[in-house]
């Protein structure tokens, strides 16, 4: 049998299924990422219309059924509204959720890969700091919390405050990592360490990455 549990996460894809169904990807605090159906989402009046969409955080209600989860009701938290109504934003958004859903695995403990998904959200809704910065600190963030990030950055052809700025990022808590700039160099040179990271440990091929660049470049 069956059963109703409440879990806290953040919908990294939502995806149209059948006449007016969705299919979502959740990454909860409880259970790792789950796939969930949501009955209805897509018809007007449905309840669920404005919860099935990527970026929405808060706790879901769904039932746990022998293969699948089926989602009840939802209470949100946030919609990230600033990054559905910012087209780069969106795309930067997409990418990180994207690199979310290929690191995190159901029944995993990903507590830490959520808070620095939501984190880093948080901060591309802020102007304070440049979104090319956000996206090179999230890149190496996620590869030191799922441990295939070599912390002998001194091995690097990089100049000190780039050596320093990658030391700061691996060894700071999620909450401090959003919290300063860079200059120029040190973000060109963050691009190219970031660059090579990607091609070293993150296989497959990220269509919102592509999306990302084009965006970036015709910017």
């Amino acid at each position: 049998m069956g059963q109703m549990i409440t879990v806290t996460g953040l919908v990294l894809a939502a995806y149209p299924y059948g006449d007016y169904d969705k299919r979502i990807t959740v990454l909860t605090k409880e259970r790792g990422k789950i796939t969930a159906f949501a009955r209805g989402a897509r018809r007007q009046n449905s309840p669920l219309l404005a919860v099935c969409n990527s970026f929405v955080f808060g706790e879901f209600t769904v039932y746990e059924g022998r293969s699948s989860y089926n989602l009840m009701q939802a209470k949100v938290q946030n919609y990230f509204h600033e990054l559905s109504s910012d087209f780069a934003g969106a795309c930067y958004g997409f990418y990180f959720c994207e690199l979310a859903d290929y690191y995190t695995r159901e029944a995993n403990d990903e507590l830490m890969m959520l808070k620095l998904l939501y984190q880093t959200l948080r901060a591309l809704c802020r102007p304070s700091i440049p979104d090319e910065l956000i996206r090179y600190i999230y890149e190496l963030k996620v590869l030191v919390v799922n441990g295939e990030c070599p912390v002998d950055f001194e091995k690097l052809d990089v100049c000190e405050s780039t050596l320093y700025t990658l030391q700061y990022i691996a060894a700071s808590s999620i909450e401090k990592l959003y919290t300063f700039t860079v200059s120029e160099q040190v973000l060109k040179e963050l691009q190219f360490v970031l660059r090579r990271y990607r091609e070293l440990y993150m296989e497959g091929h990220f269509k919102s990455l592509e999306i990302l660049e084009a965006c970036v470049k015709s910017s």
